[in-house]
This record gives C-alpha cells, structure tokens and sequence, in this order.
C-alpha cells in the first residue's frame, strides 16, 4: 500500500535497489521470525506444546487480542491512540450479560429476554457509541487522543462497575424456552474443526484488509496518518475519517468482549484490564509506526500470535506469571526499538550551506513547497 511518506520520497528509507537484502528481510519480517522462533523454543521445552489441538486453543485465546489489535491498527494508522479499548471490552460483556439476564420493564410488569442475535448487535452498538465519543472529541474538539481515550477508560470502566455493582455475571447460558439461548457457542463451538472465535477474528481481519487495501477508505487512513494536512487538502474528509476508525475500534472490543464472556461463561467489569496495551503491543510487534501511515492487518495478526503464543508457552512450562510480565514487556521494548531503527532513515532537509541563515520568508515558501507536493502526493494516492 503507497502511503503518505512513500509517495512524496519517492521510496521507503533502506530500501536496495537489486539484490536481496538479509537485514532488510529479517527487520521486515521480524513478527513471522519470532512466532517461529517461540513455537521452536517452546516445542522443544513442553512435548504437549506442539499439537493441533493446543494450537487451537491458543488461537482462541489469541481471538481476543487479534481483535482488539485489529481496532487499534486502524486507529494508530491515522496516528491516533485508543486506550480505552480494554475497558470497552469489559463494559461490552457487562452490558451483554445484562441483557441475558433479562431486561426488567417495571413500568409495564413484563421481563424481556432478548434473543442471541439482538444482544450481539446491541453490544456492538454500545461499541461503536463508545468510539463515536472518541473520535467526535478527538477530530471535531481537537481533543487530544491520549486524553480522551484515556478518560473515556475510566468512564467505561466505571459504568461497567455501577451496572453490577462490582459482582459478575455467572450465568450466560440463557433459557430455551424463552428463546435465550446464550452464547456458549460462540466461545466453546467449532466449525470445521475450528474455534468460532478464531473465525470470526478471520472474518473482522479479511474485512478490514480489504477495507484498507481495495478501498477509497483505506487511502484515506494511510493519507491521514502520513499527513493529515496534506491529506485535508487533496479533498480527503480527514475527520470523518478519525471518527470512524474510533467507531471500529469500539466494535471490535465490543465482539471481543462476547467472545471473552461467551469463553468464560461469565461477564466481569475488571474483564480487559490492560489489555489496551496488549493490543497497542501486537500492533507494534507487527510492524506499524506509531506515528501512522505505516503498517498491515497481516503484520497486527503475527504481533497478536507472538504475544498470545509466548504467554501460553511460558504458562505451559510453568513460569511464574511475574516472569510473564517481564518477558513480555521486553519484546514489547524490542519491537519499539526495532520499529525505530526501521523508520528512522527519513530524509531531512539539508542545512544552508555556507554559513547562509534562512529567512522567515525563505522557510516559509520552503514549508508551502513542501506542503504542495505532499498535498500533490496524496491526491494521487487517493484517487480510486
């Protein structure tokens, strides 16, 4: 995908003219390497790792940070932040389990048990509230998105805590005969062999590659994240842009936040602490730059594999959960650093050369020309 950067520059920094280059390929690669190098390692360490069935189970546990990373790619692309996603997480399962519990009319005397499919597309609905928040004061308050993200942490946080008074759901299974049935499927069934999670983390990462690379939308993502500027003035609707990207990333933690309750058979408000950085983590693992315009849905998904497969494998062999922390923070330090050295080789405007100073005039016509032709660069890039 031609982004912001790689169109104005010409090509990406590093890059060899002929001629393959190992560095290159390991750095780039770097997601794919490492999932091979922790199913190796681990293999060696556990005789029970290496088997079809631990790899699914797994895979449905990775489900849930897969689709948290998915959101929170789309959102970074634009060079934006969501931290409220663990917590949105955990109030989308609160708010299910209420509905599965029964909705309670007082007024008219009457309990209604809304079906699966309902509950399912009222908690993305509350998802996808969320985010419009987000995005609403981020593009049209000019909010900051560490802020408000952050604050809207701890407002999911919080109504999730009043609507159960801190206590969990327990029961999910629904009533038949009321035609609740519960969710138990959607974190114990399979298809085709395969846990339902899983394929519906599939489903939400083939829907937005698509989205991202055979879409007017998806240049538009990359357009914002490359410059934001350049990108509004080449005609791309840069805010409606930010708020649905945040509106994504609340519908994926909103379905990740089913799974989650439907694999626990329960719905907690502490469910997803801190998984916003687990998220932010496969994100990183995967290649995307932090400062956006750079990264894929495939790279999100092995980031999302490598943290998933490296927690299990330490849980397997009996590591102590401390340890887990460490280990995990410190791929999360190495990929960042990775991620800087890869994108560290921008051009930067030489100095005047012999002992000339630039004129406010002369800086001033130089940031226009440069204007002009990122602008130029992004209106070629998002023509359908």
């Amino acid at each position: 995908m031609t982004n912001v950067s790689q169109a104005a520059n010409g090509s990406q920094p590093g890059s060899s003219g002929g001629g393959l280059d190992l560095g290159r390929l390991l750095l780039e690669g770097r997601a794919f390497f490492a999932l091979i190098a922790i199913i190796i390692i681990f293999s060696i360490l556990s005789p029970v790792y290496f088997s079809a069935n631990n790899f699914l189970t797994m895979s449905s546990h990775v489900a849930i940070f897969g689709l948290l990373s998915i959101g929170m790619l789309l959102v970074i692309l634009t060079g934006g932040i969501d931290l409220s996603v663990g917590s949105t997480l955990g109030f989308a399962g609160v708010f299910a389990g209420f509905l599965m519990q029964g909705v309670s009319f007082e007024f008219f005397g009457v309990m209604v048990y809304p079906p699966v499919w309902a509950v399912v597309v009222l908690t993305c609905a509350l998802g996808a509230f969320v985010g419009a928040i987000n995005g609403v004061l981020i593009a049209y308050f000019k909010v900051p998105a560490f802020v408000a993200t952050l604050g809207m942490l701890y407002v999911a946080r919080g109504v999730a805590l009043l609507m159960t008074d801190g206590l969990t759901y327990n029961n999910l299974g629904g009533s038949p005969e009321l035609g609740n049935t519960g969710f138990d499927w959607l974190g114990f069934n399979r298809l085709f062999g395969v846990p339902v999670g899983v394929l519906i983390m599939a489903a939400v990462a083939i829907a937005a590659m698509l989205a991202l690379t055979r879409t007017p939308f998806g240049r538009w993502v990359y357009s914002t994240g490359g410059n934001a500027r350049a990108a509004e003035l080449s005609g791309v609707p840069v805010k409606r842009v930010q708020v649905t990207v945040y509106v994504l990333s609340g519908i994926c933690a909103a379905i990740a936040g089913l799974v989650l309750s439907s694999q626990l058979t329960s719905a907690g408000p502490t469910a997803g602490t801190t998984y916003e950085l687990t998220a932010i983590a496969g994100v990183v693992i995967g290649g995307a730059a932090l400062t956006g315009g750079r990264g894929n849905v495939r790279g999100t998904l092995l980031g999302a594999f490598v943290i998933g497969f490296l927690s299990d494998g330490l849980v397997i062999i009996g590591v102590s959960s401390y340890w887990q922390t460490v280990f995990t923070g410190a791929v999360i330090v190495l990929a960042v650093l990775l991620n800087s050295i890869q994108y560290r080789g921008r051009k930067k405007r030489p100095a005047p050369s012999g002992g000339e100073t630039s004129s406010p005039q002369r800086e001033a016509t130089s940031r226009e020309t440069d204007l002009a032709a990122e602008s130029t660069a992004v209106k070629s890039a998002t023509q359908p």
